[in-house]
């Protein structure tokens, strides 16, 4: 990753501008051409330098469910168990923990029933049983974290 790979990134976590043009904006406030933004974002999308690139969508507010999991998962299945929750496209944001338990995701779905559809279908093709931590009260922080 280089110094340009940097900036593009720090830029992207303040926002992306919607307008006709949005690559072409932040390439020139980068001051590099639009093919070459698109080109970079791809490469670290591909080197998985980056998770993923794309709209954050409020899903309770557009009528789904959103909550937080957990899975408890032994080191040995950890990444055959990875594998198949991030199969899911209702799963964003799956990491690791040092903790009992230690695989976190987050599940958004298009209705609140999906919810316990998918979270049936988790553990059934795991075999581990899925945590659901739905939220109580929302919170804003602004984070940032700069490369």
């Amino acid at each position: 990753m280089d110094a340009v790979d940097r900036a593009i990134i720090n830029r992207l976590q303040e926002g992306f501008p919607i307008c006709d043009r949005p690559y072409l904006t932040v390439a020139k406030q980068l001051e590099i051409t639009e093919d070459d933004l698109i080109g970079r974002i791809d490469a670290m999308l591909g080197a998985k330098q980056l998770s993923r690139f794309g709209p954050m969508y409020h899903a309770e507010r557009m009528g789904g469910g959103l909550s937080l999991c957990a899975m408890s998962i032994p080191d040995g299945e950890f990444e055959r168990v990875a594998e198949q929750v991030n199969r899911f496209p209702e799963v964003a944001h799956n990491y690791a923990r040092d903790h009992r338990l230690n695989m976190w995701f987050v599940l958004a779905t298009e209705t609140p029933k999906r919810m316990g559809e998918v979270l049936g279908e988790i553990a059934r093709t795991t075999g581990y049983p899925v945590y659901d931590m739905p939220k109580q009260e929302e919170f804003f922080v602004g984070l940032k974290f700069e490369v």
